[in-house]
């Protein structure tokens, strides 16, 4: 392909991938995991996160190798084709643009003299972007300390609050459940059986009841009992952008009244096997939903995981979670440092 094709192929491509997609709504299952699933005990924590990202490995950094590793000169063609890896792996195209510009500086500086010197500063471009936004929830100085749960539905929402109660419970703090997404069949039913292998009660209204009827009775709950951590799951199924906007602002209303302060998180649930979606729902809740951090699930089964790096770059927001399979330990705080290095594994 000459360079002008390149060129128009990439304008084009930036121009789909750059437009809005539409939000999934999709069915969760009702039945969780077992609390108890393990991953095999021959592999340790690094190593299930590197088994869990070996998709967007091989789809991303596999390219990326293919290209630059032998290669005895770095020019102008060898970083069109590199953004041309990176916009096609949903990296984003705000996100790669820079990446790229990045290392053109680094080639003007004569810093990039082969395809192994490339590849480690591609890397640390990938490690300063992650890092400049991250931050792990803290929850000591609340109490409770309130944690709203968001997303579409689909994406692994109810499964993450699962996985949390029960990392928090095992930690020893008190924790309550809020099934506020009262418009899914057999969501609070799934919630509860999480709530009940964890330990954890669960504040429910029958299906239909307003949400925030539900959210009220649990912070009420929340005080009484002295509960350390309240999360609230929330309905995934709003099809408007002003639907979301009312009913976030009265559940927000409505915990603020009851607990001064709260939400004092705010968690967007995103699936990264959706790719570019999941910057239209990033984008959609957190002009709607004062989004404070993000939990991305199901980057075992995608090789779609440079979505972490655009969303937390392209939005400015904390990737507090990532999830890298089925077991409760496979909810993982996110450490910008144990990712690359887990993808740039040699």
């Amino acid at each position: 392909m000459e360079r002008s094709e390149k060129k128009g192929f990439l304008r084009g491509l930036m121009d789909r991938i750059g437009g809005e997609t539409s939000v999934a709504d999709t069915a969760e299952n009702v039945a969780p995991p077992p609390v108890n699933a393990s991953p095999p005990p021959k592999t340790g924590l690094f190593g299930r996160l590197a088994l869990g990202l070996k998709k967007t490995k091989d789809g991303l950094v596999g390219r990326i190798d293919a290209l630059v590793l032998g290669r005895k000169e770095i020019d102008a063609d060898t970083l069109e084709e590199l953004e041309e890896i990176l916009i096609t792996s949903d990296i984003g195209v705000k996100t790669t643009v820079e990446l790229i510009r990045g290392l053109e500086e680094r080639l003007g500086r004569n810093e990039l003299k082969d395809g192994a010197a490339l590849r480690v500063a591609l890397k640390e471009e990938i490690l300063k972007r992650l890092t400049a936004h991250h931050g792990r929830l803290e929850i000591a100085g609340q109490h409770p300390f309130v944690l709203l749960v968001i997303g579409v539905n689909g994406v692994g929402k109810t499964t993450t609050i699962g996985k949390l109660a029960s990392r928090f419970s095992a930690d020893g703090k008190r924790v309550l459940l809020a099934a506020a997404d009262t418009f899914r069949a057999a969501a609070s039913e799934q919630l509860v059986v999480w709530g009940e292998r964890s330990g954890v009660d669960v504040i429910r209204h029958k299906e239909g009841a307003d949400p925030s009827a539900v959210v009220f009775d649990a912070c009420k709950a929340a005080l009484a009992r002295q509960v350390d951590i309240l999360i609230i799951d929330t309905a995934g199924r709003l099809h408007t952008k002003v639907n979301l906007m009312e009913e976030m602002k009265k559940i927000r209303r409505v915990i603020g009244r009851e607990i001064p302060g709260a939400p004092h998180e705010t968690l967007l649930v995103v699936d990264a096997a959706t790719g570019q979606n999941a910057l239209s729902q990033a984008r959609l809740f957190k002009e709607a939903a004062h989004v404070t951090g993000i939990a991305l699930t199901k980057l075992d089964g995608t090789a779609k995981g440079g979505i972490v790096v655009a969303v937390s770059h392209e939005f400015a927001l904390p990737v507090r979670y990532i999830g890298v399979g089925e077991a409760i330990d496979d909810l993982r705080d996110f450490d910008p440092q144990e990712f690359t290095d887990a993808l740039f594994q040699e």
